[in-house]
């Protein structure tokens, strides 16, 4: 027998399969999707590889072929029907064969298993008192004070662990007993923790409780069910306000996956809101559910694959990489919110993640749910097409209301001499809500103290050395880049021209904390961005305290306002609207949209009505005006038509090509080599070709990032097989220089 095998080096001229022989003594114990070790090359270096397929015929001299030395230690093997994923990830988004066989693989290596091991008596109550006896005569005092313990916990038994820590007694003791037949151990494995232990605490025992729907959700619910029961795998986009209970419309379909003993994908785009999903779902199915996220130790990464792998468990819980989760019987995934760009990869393959569900739900047979409050301008047009079904929600669950937003012209308060970052009527509503014991959000989409620091003499801007952009001041008197997390210490002179009027400029989520004590020092405050949850139970702590009302104002990054529910706030508070509006981007309009959105839909969400204020320079724009009126439609209305008339996706595709390296020189030459070839490319005849439209290449706005320089190229058709044809033919280009890559991404996010 000889197996195809793609070798564990992603390099474009190496992107093939290579054929090796089995040898006899490792017949039988391996197969597709196995990691072995090979030997390769004139060298025969043994390096790492994927099995792929297997064949009984050789293509080509068998003199030639090798054999495989043997499977790796600790292999992780993957299945057909994710190496069937991962080639076509490789031509759909472009990237090596390894890259996406690495990428299906939501666990990397074999963590030793957790062992539960339980001392049990192997003789009759009244022998292993008489043993007792015997051993207090005999002053085995070690072995009688075990007897004695399993006496009293004869039907149970005792807890190996237990035993050794607590009793004091020697393994050496335990083996004694067990040899002569007085005791036995009986060893199980046990699956290391899932679901966190502030979400346990607080949930306790899983119970099963289902909420009613309302009249909205049950005519969704009971439609996708009934497509199920009839053996229709549809796609659905689920479009409801925010607070419109889709979480209890995804918990009732499952239930009937469940039922008809199918397994379920539930994708959330951030990790900061597994507390509140897991939670809710805790409550529901208890121990029948899964976590998989990358703040998970490696053992418990490991178990809960396990638990996918076995069976033993119908429910997995996580961001992307959670789309790979390696069940038999796929039956549903759910994207929530899946307007989020956090679906989209940021490394090769750079795949998004609603394409690999939609990819992966056909091929084995599943369902696929999309929701959100905000629907990307994607999904949205496909389901106006008619390619996704659309179910609305229009009301809140329960009695609750959507808020009353306010948006404040920031223009207004400078001219009324308020230079503060609370515009008066947010102050006049902060006071009130304290005062009420209410719980107030408050949204800054910048983290750190400060933005940059400046020189007032020279105008000098202190930057990182691996990127061109600024370091950012935060208050424990560091400078630091948040793009590489390079850090040095603040300065107190400008470094170049020695002037001492050097000062931190520009607000971030610290300064706003650092601000808030001042206005309003009997408030209770909790931050919450990347610098405080950089722990892995972080995101369960502050969101639980805010959860028990044990903080008066939560103030954070967009991570505090995607999808998590609070009853108590009353208050949302967006401190810059336009920071996201005028970044180069053709999305911007609609990243602004969304986040206002999904931030206003934080506030009143129990029993008493919410209020927003929008602080904003541009209170004109659309994306404003329709986040602040909860009107969807008719932003998706004035951004789509803006994006036919511009030919930007969904109306158009486009795919960027990254050309990098780590010096800018031989980086520039060889962009002057690859622009005539990507002219060439697209100047082919191909029968039935599309339009295309190039532009670049160009440097990046953020030339140098790492220490490493990018060009960017940007192609851009009405065809999306004409842009993979366009891939296809670049990835036979070869870099004059060394230490270039080619990389591609299409329609990024």
């Amino acid at each position: 027998m000889y197996a195809d095998i793609i070798i564990d080096i992603s390099v474009e001229n190496l992107d093939r399969t290579y054929q090796y022989r089995i040898p006899d003594e490792l017949a039988g114990s391996i197969g597709a999707g196995d990691r072995v070790i090979i030997p390769f090359g004139n060298g025969n270096r043994k390096i790492k590889g994927y099995i792929v397929g297997l064949s009984d015929t050789a293509k080509i001299p068998e003199e030639k072929i090798k054999d495989i030395d043997s499977l790796c230690p600790g292999n992780i093997s993957i299945d057909d029907k994710m190496i069937s994923l991962a080639f076509w990830m490789k031509e759909h988004f472009g990237s090596t064969a390894n890259e996406a066989l690495k990428c299906v693989i939501p666990v990397k290596r074999v963590v030793k298993n957790k062992i539960n091991k339980t001392i049990l008596p192997a003789v009759s109550l009244e022998a292993l008192k008489e043993a007792a006896d015997t051993a207090l005569k005999k002053h085995y005092t070690a072995k009688e004070r075990l007897l004695r313990e399993l006496i009293t916990e004869y039907d149970t038994g005792l807890d190996h662990e237990l035993v050794t820590n607590k009793l004091n007694i020697l393994a050496s003791t335990i083996k004694a007993l067990e040899k002569d037949g007085t005791i036995k151990i009986e060893s199980s494995l046990i699956y290391r923790n899932y679901a966190g232990s502030a979400i346990k605490d607080a949930v306790g025992e899983g119970n099963g409780k289902k909420i009613e729907l309302n009249d909205e959700q049950r005519a969704v619910s009971d439609s996708i069910i009934s497509d199920l029961k009839a053996g229709i795998n549809g796609k659905y986009l689920i479009h409801g306000v925010t607070g419109s209970g889709k979480t209890e419309v995804y918990l009732a379909v499952i239930d009937e996956v469940i039922r008809q003993g199918k397994s379920v994908i539930m994708l959330i785009p951030e990790i900061a809101l597994t507390y509140q999903t897991v939670k809710r779902f805790y409550k529901r199915f208890g121990d029948g559910i899964s976590v998989l996220n990358s703040r998970m130790s490696a053992g418990e990464r490991y178990d809960q694959y396990l638990r996918a792998k076995n069976g033993d468990t119908k429910i997995v819980i996580g961001p992307r990489s959670a789309v790979f989760t390696p069940f038999d019987n796929l039956g549903l995934i759910i994207i929530d919110e899946e307007h989020e760009g956090s679906y989209k990869s940021e490394n090769s393959p750079r795949y998004n993640t609603l394409d690999v569900a939609m990819r992966r739900a056909e091929t084995e047979g599943a369902a696929v749910i999309l929701g959100s409050a905000t629907p990307s301008l994607e999904s949205y047009s496909a389901a106006c097409a008619g390619r996704i079904k659309l179910f609305e929600l229009e009301k809140r669950a329960g009695d609750a209301e959507l808020p009353s937003v306010y948006v404040v012209d920031l223009k207004e308060e400078l001219k009324a001499k308020n230079r503060s970052i609370f515009s008066r009527k947010l102050k006049e509503l902060i006071n009130d809500r304290l005062e009420k014991k209410e719980q107030v959000m408050l949204f800054i989409n910048r983290r750190g103290h400060s933005g940059f620091v400046n020189c007032r003499s020279c105008g000098h801007v202190i930057k990182c050395p691996h990127c061109d952009v600024s370091l950012t001041y935060h208050n424990n008197g560091k400078l630091v880049c948040h793009y590489c997390g390079f850090e040095r210490d603040m300065v107190s002179t400008c470094p170049e021209c020695g002037s001492p009027y050097i000062k931190a400029f520009g607000t971030g989520t610290q300064k706003v904390e650092e601000l808030l004590s001042k206005e309003f020092p009997a408030a209770r405050i909790l931050r919450m961005d990347h610098d405080t949850t950089k722990q892995k139970e972080s995101y369960d702590e502050i969101l639980s305290k805010f959860s028990d009302h044990e903080a008066d104002i939560l103030v954070g990054t967009q991570m505090i306002v995607k999808g998590h529910d609070f009853h108590r706030v009353t208050l949302v508070g967006i401190l810059l609207a336009d920071m996201s509006l005028y970044s180069e981007d053709f999305r911007s309009a609609e990243k602004t949209f969304e986040l206002l959105s999904q931030a206003a839909g934080r506030a009143g969400r129990g029993s008493a009505k919410g209020d927003v204020v929008i602080q904003t320079y541009n209170p004109e724009h659309y994306a404003v005006a329709a986040a602040a009126s909860h009107d969807y439609k008719s932003f998706y209305n004035e951004e789509i038509s803006f994006r036919r008339l511009m030919n930007y996706p969904p109306s158009w595709n486009i795919l960027k090509v990254i050309i990098s390296g780590n010096n800018a020189e031989s980086l520039e030459k060889e962009v002057e080599r690859l622009s005539p070839c990507i002219k060439g490319i697209i100047s082919e005849k191909v029968k039935g070709g599309h339009a295309v439209k190039l532009f670049g290449p160009s440097q990046e706005r953020i030339f140098k990032l790492n220490d490493t320089y990018r060009y960017l190229a940007y192609l851009k058709s009405d065809d999306y097989a004409e842009l993979v044809r366009i891939k296809d033919r670049l990835t036979t280009y070869t870099p004059q220089n060394t230490g270039i890559s080619i990389q591609f991404d299409f329609n990024p996010i």
